[in-house]
């Protein structure tokens, strides 16, 4: 059951389905970390090991899930830290406006800063009260539910504040830049 309407061009898929580009990495938690990097407040980088991330304080957010080629999966249920605490422990420079979220093997999505501290943005550790699959993204996964899924990257590992917007992996191969589902704009040519 949908947890709201659909955005436009949107339709609904059963399950949850699997899409990514490239192949699924091997976690290994001694050379895992969160690295949060670029114009922080102090100018220092931080990094915490996957057993400090899910020591931290977590949260819930229930949502739907919008691909940019059409399919919408609905009612996941994610839990992990949110991208408002982390942006506390780890503040950025006055004059950040923009985060680029990275994953394994250079993957990058680039976000506005409101959307990172948007209420229930999360780095996900769960989904549905069970640990993440590898093939969704397990150790961290980045959901920011108000915008398309290639914005919130499977297999996070860093975040870069920037004081200017980047374009990420697909808004560099002609997605969005912003990536909202309810402007129904996917396509870099659709940008203002």
């Amino acid at each position: 059951m949908a947890t709201g309407p659909l955005p436009p061009g949107q339709h609904l898929v059963k399950g949850w389905p699997v899409s990514h580009y490239g192949p699924v990495p091997k976690f290994r938690p001694d050379r895992w970390n969160l690295q949060v990097f670029g114009a922080t407040a102090t100018a220092e980088k931080y990094t915490w090991t996957f057993e400090e991330i899910t020591a931290l304080e977590g949260g819930t957010v229930v949502t739907d899930m919008h691909c940019a080629s059409g399919p919408t999966s609905t009612g996941h249920e994610f839990y992990g830290v949110p991208g408002a605490a982390l942006l506390e422990l780890a503040p950025p420079a006055p004059e950040v406006t923009h985060v680029m979220a990275w994953a394994e093997y250079g993957y990058s999505a680039n976000l506005r800063l409101g959307d990172l501290a948007s209420e229930g943005t999360l780095l996900a550790t769960h989904h549905n009260g069970e640990p993440l699959t590898v093939e969704h993204g397990f150790p961290l996964r980045l959901v920011v539910p108000h915008l398309y899924g290639y914005k919130g990257p499977k297999w996070l590992r860093a975040l870069e504040y920037m004081t200017q917007d980047r374009r990420g992996f697909w808004e560099e191969r002609g997605y969005h830049t912003i990536g909202d589902p309810w402007t129904g704009r996917r396509h870099s040519y659709q940008e203002d």
